[in-house]
């Protein structure tokens, strides 16, 4: 039997090809796009994530846009508040429900949370259910253990299969059509957040030159570098604690306590006591535990914008007592 000619065999192959490509450019802005990549979902999508990739080269432009007091004060305050969104919300409120809040505020610090550019509150929530089922196993997409740090660090989050929201995790909040829109839409917010804060320079270098911002220093200071920054703090958790730091509860998997990644992370690298029991609020159980994120939900709390927040049961202070006791004996 003859071979098809080359001519036949790119008409085979070439339609596929395109319709590979349409989908990813299409999902940088719609997210429900069908990608039709099952067959590599375990690869990187380069093109998919070549905003995510071109992000980070964009940090480079600090060389020529140079920097201000309030530039850095900018970025860290957009740190401060996007991680607090992150590890508030979309950790221990959407993937965890640890608290009760209004439809309204969820939906806030979901836009907040979807500014980091760690994709929708759905996404996330439904991806950290799935880990904490099976982490460090070959079916958590980011355990060090099986796949390297690399991969756990990032390259799970740049595949098709990473980009999938699985419905069926996340039931209790996909109800919500406004944060369905959010998961379906994410980039909106952070394109958003970059055009305020260019707007934002702009409106400085005319009216406040004195200050010795502009339009571009903002733009890559405060959503760049802060952005950038914000999302390899975030996946230290995936990545490094599982792999440095100490355990107090002999889990079933890798995690540890780690406490400079707890600072950097405002209190989720007590890593092994969430993993022991995700079911509360506050992640640094004993009282040195420095969980920055379970303070500002007190605070909320005192102000009334949340409320139910899950205390750490008596049985696991208790273990967590005993353990530590034996072990300095």
């Amino acid at each position: 039997m003859s071979e098809p000619s080359p001519a036949v065999l790119m008409e085979s192959v070439t339609p596929s090809f395109w319709s590979a490509v349409n989908v990813s450019l299409r999902r940088w802005f719609d997210t429900s796009a069908s990608t039709g990549l099952e067959s590599g979902a375990e690869r990187i999508d380069w093109l998919r994530t070549s905003p995510f990739v071109a992000m980070h080269l964009a940090c480079v432009a600090v060389f020529w846009v140079g920097v201000s007091r309030i530039a850095i004060a900018i970025a860290a305050a957009l740190y401060v508040v996007r991680m607090f969104a992150l590890t508030g919300f979309y950790h221990r409120y959407f993937a965890h429900r640890t608290f009760r809040t209004s439809r309204a505020l969820q939906f806030v610090f979901a836009c907040i949370g979807a500014s980091c550019v760690q994709r929708g509150p759905l996404w996330w929530a439904a991806h950290h259910r799935n880990h904490h089922q099976h982490a460090d196993t070959e079916r958590d997409p980011h355990s060090p253990r099986v796949h390297g740090f690399l991969w756990s660090h990032m390259g799970w989050f740049l595949t098709p299969a990473g980009f999938r929201t699985d419905w069926k995790r996340i039931p209790d909040f996909a109800r919500y059509q406004e944060l369905r829109w959010l998961d379906r839409y994410d980039i909106l917010v952070p394109i958003a957040l970059a055009s305020a804060l260019y707007g934002l320079g702009s409106l400085l270098a005319h009216y406040a030159p004195g200050l010795g911002t502009s339009g571009g220093q903002l733009l890559t200071w405060g959503f760049f570098v802060s952005t950038v920054v914000l999302f390899h703090a975030t996946v230290t958790i995936n990545s490094l604690a599982h792999r440095f730091g100490t355990r107090r509860f002999p889990t079933r998997d890798d995690s540890r306590n780690n406490p400079w990644l707890a600072l950097l992370t405002f209190g989720e690298g007590w890593h092994n006591n969430h993993h022991f029991f995700p079911g509360s609020v506050r992640q640094g159980f004993r009282w040195w535990e420095i969980d920055l994120t379970y303070y500002g939900l007190r605070l909320m709390a005192a102000l009334r914008l949340v409320h139910n927040l899950k205390p750490v049961p008596a049985r696991v202070m208790q273990q967590a007592g005993f353990i530590i006791q034996r072990t300095r004996g």
